[in-house]
């Protein structure tokens, strides 16, 4: 028996933006004018695509996406609207798996299949969200002000946040017109179990349930509690000083902590602190890796599909707080350099043999209840910093703003670069209301000339 994934809901493609210069835009309940079922402009292979053992253990969930473009004087909205059709039904010719279904496999194992049966992505046209699935959605919606946003929102299970980069600015290039310069490949069999899978090799902790707070016997309280997101802003100035923070008393063999590293242990120190935990509390920060260029041999360029792998560093919530940043920044360092070929294939033979992925499925849903919960006493970081995912332009101009749409839970941030390509970084933070105030004032604090505005 199988079902098809379309039939379930995803959030809403909204959020409350800060922008520079203290400017706010505010996406609030819009009215759905139209929608279009977008499909290939050409044949393409309809047999199926094998879903690899890393995309199985993705959240279920849409990973949404939003950019805003100013005031477009002299193009219609029917005109952009036309532009976007166009394009992406030539963008999906090469990237062809999204515009096919997802469905469940037989067994209640958790495990999707993909069926390659160009139905189409769903473009939405709105005034000012309405989202059914298929793996693709994008909205398109016009404000009083003449300017515009696009939402788009991809599956977890299909791509990772490079694949979606890749198809993001080869559908704008299509817009305007120029050629296609990067093929996607599409063989997911690189990333396949091995046959019989092999008995762990390694300490696969994201398999376990995540630390606890002490004195709690589950999570269920701390899951329970009212949350809020901030905006943060570091400039390039910041972001050097919290690496010369993070490297001043590394050893002389080490090699030197990235920005990263000192912005990611910057923010893990900070929550310990914000939260007021115990000396002995155990915490974990849980972070992707792009595993691309790690494997033997490195993969083809242009790869379409999952290539992270998300791992944990691990220390105790004292440490953190009294040494210096190079603790936090060692310990990121230490979790990341685990990450070899052979790590990543006893990952996957691990993904192969679970009885049930359920559990992997739903927790990035905002509110959701069901899965591990890993907020307080943990943190979960996606980094953006690197990803080509600025300066999209479909032939009326680059973005002045994009960034996530939603930060799904307790203790979940995204680290993404400044707007104009100038070393400053902007971070996304959900945190409970309790200890907003407070981790704002820890982050900030010995650093000059800062910003922050509350969603």
């Amino acid at each position: 028996m199988t079902q098809n994934i379309s039939s379930l809901k995803i959030p809403i493609l909204s959020l409350s933006l800060s922008l520079s210069l203290s400017l706010w835009l505010t996406i609030k309940m819009v009215v759905l004018k139209n929608y279009y079922t977008v499909r290939p402009a050409e044949p393409t292979p309809s047999s199926g695509i094998c879903m690899s053992d890393c995309d199985q253990d993705k959240p279920i969930t849409h990973a949404p996406l939003i950019c805003f473009y100013g005031s477009l004087p002299g193009l219609s909205f029917a005109s952009i609207i036309e532009t976007l059709k166009i394009s992406l039904s030539k963008a999906l010719v090469c990237f062809y798996p999204l515009a096919g279904r997802l469905y469940w496999t037989t067994g209640n194992s958790g495990r999707v299949a993909l069926n390659c049966n160009s139905m189409g992505a769903r473009l939405y046209q709105a005034d000012d969200p309405l989202d059914q699935l298929p793996l693709l959605l994008v909205q398109l919606t016009k404000f009083s002000c003449g300017g515009v946003s696009l939402g788009l929102a991809t599956s977890h299970i299909m791509i990772d946040g490079l694949s979606l980069s890749h198809f993001i600015s080869t559908w704008a290039k299509f817009a305007r017109g120029e050629p296609l310069d990067v093929l996607p490949f599409l063989d997911r069999t690189l990333l396949l179990a091995r046959d019989p899978p092999i008995p762990p090799q390694f300490n696969h902790d994201r398999f376990s349930p995540p630390p606890l707070l002490i004195g709690g016997s589950d999570n269920q309280e701390e899951r329970s509690k009212e949350t809020t997101v901030a905006m943060f802003h570091l400039s390039k100035t910041q972001v050097e000083k919290l690496k010369h923070m993070a490297n001043v008393s590394r050893a002389t063999n080490v090699q030197s902590y990235s920005r990263y590293e000192a912005v990611a242990g910057h923010l893990w120190r900070c929550t310990c602190n914000a939260r007021e935990h115990k000396n002995n509390q155990i915490t974990k920060l849980y972070f992707q890796v792009n595993f691309r260029n790690r494997m033997l041999p490195p993969f083809p360029q242009g790869y379409f599909g999952n290539a992270i792998l998300r791992i944990a560093a691990s220390s105790q919530s004292g440490e953190l707080m009294t040494r210096p940043l190079g603790h936090a920044s060692s310990k990121i360092r230490e979790a990341v350099e685990m990450v070899t070929d052979d790590y990543v294939r006893s990952a996957i033979d691990l993904v192969k043999v679970q009885p049930d992925l359920t559990r992997f499925r739903t927790y990035h849903t905002v509110g959701s209840t069901q899965g591990h919960f890993y907020g307080n006493p943990n943190i979960e970081i996606t980094s953006w910093i690197g990803l080509p995912l600025k300066n999209v332009d479909f032939g009326w101009g680059k973005e002045i703003y994009m960034g996530p749409a939603t930060v799904a839970f307790d203790g979940k941030c995204f680290i993404f670069s400044g707007r104009d390509g100038d070393g400053s970084l902007t971070i996304a933070m959900r945190l409970q209301v309790a200890h907003m105030d407070a981790f704002k004032e820890f982050f900030y604090k010995d650093i000059s000339d800062w910003s922050c505005s509350k969603l």
